[in-house]
């Protein structure tokens, strides 16, 4: 891949994709969105989103228990009190008006105390009401690019890395050659579209996952509230190499981040009208021959 670089080297870093802003601060921040093995549950919440689906899902798995332990009582008790030894004549009984209306009325009130939080959920994690900054993200077969309107207008492309270029303390097959980087403590309005087929912008930690559709922006949001590096992918099946398409966030000081953006603008080119960069498209080709 040492070719791609001359490449970048050759189009002076001008926004055409790697150049030497990769990465803004990783090796000074933790990772805190990312697998581990043997995870049992969600990644430690993120943003304020994903702490509300946490205790969504939390509260999910308590009623979901209960459900299942009262249902095994229930079975236990009829196969015991009801076994052919102790009932040689069964009971012809077929119907019970009184058990009828409570196994009606039971579940729908069950259902409706789930859906009175969901709703709040769904209706929080919408939209950013008061967002202080835009990204838009645009999905491409099989990278993203980036823009960055309120910050001088710059773009970048974010492609995996080959197992050759991955260094030390990086994942394999979820580091990218450029990381999106955001401020921690500020609503960050995204938008979300696609260049040629469906993507979808995930980032487990941000409890965020919104489709990418060609012709289409969608929106979501997200508040960082803790510095550190993000992991994330392409959450749709979008071809060959979907499973490519990584995301890498670095939640930065709003100090730090002032400097990444004054070393961006001058790094990256202005905003490409088809919404990629030349390098990405060469770099495409290239891994395509």
């Amino acid at each position: 891949m040492w070719f791609i670089r001359v490449i970048a080297a050759a189009f002076g870093g001008a926004g055409m994709g790697v150049a030497a802003l990769t990465p803004a601060f990783g090796q000074n921040l933790e990772v805190h969105g990312a697998p581990v093995p043997w995870q049992m549950g969600f990644q430690e919440a993120a943003t304020p989103v994903m702490a509300q689906i946490n205790s969504f899902h939390n509260f999910l798995v308590i009623i979901s228990t209960a459900i299942a332990l009262f249902v095994l009582v229930i079975m236990a008790y009829v196969m015991i009190r009801f076994r052919a030894s102790k009932n040689p004549t069964p009971s012809r009984t077929t119907h019970n008006t009184a058990l009828e209306i409570i196994w009606t009325i039971v579940p729908i009130v069950i259902l409706v105390v789930i859906a009175v939080p969901s709703f709040r959920v769904l209706y929080f994690m919408d939209r950013a009401v008061d967002a202080e900054m835009t990204i838009k993200a645009i999905g491409n077969q099989w990278y993203w690019t980036y823009e960055y309107p309120d910050d001088g207008d710059f773009v970048f492309d974010a492609i995996m890395l080959e197992d050759d270029e991955i260094g030390e303390g990086q994942i394999r097959l979820l580091e990218t050659d450029t990381h999106v980087v955001v401020p921690v403590d500020t609503t960050i309005r995204l938008l979300v579209t696609a260049s040629d087929v469906l993507h979808a912008w995930a980032i487990p930690a941000f409890g965020v996952k919104m489709d990418a559709v060609p012709g289409r922006i969608n929106e979501t949001w997200f508040r960082v509230e803790k510095q550190g590096i993000y992991y994330g992918q392409c959450s749709e099946l979008c071809g060959i190499h979907h499973g490519f398409m990584p995301i890498v966030v670095e939640a930065v000081s709003k100090e730090r981040y002032a400097e990444w953006v004054k070393e961006a603008q001058e790094k990256y080119a202005a905003i490409v009208a088809t919404g990629e960069t030349k390098l990405a498209a060469q770099r495409l080709e290239t891994q395509t021959d």
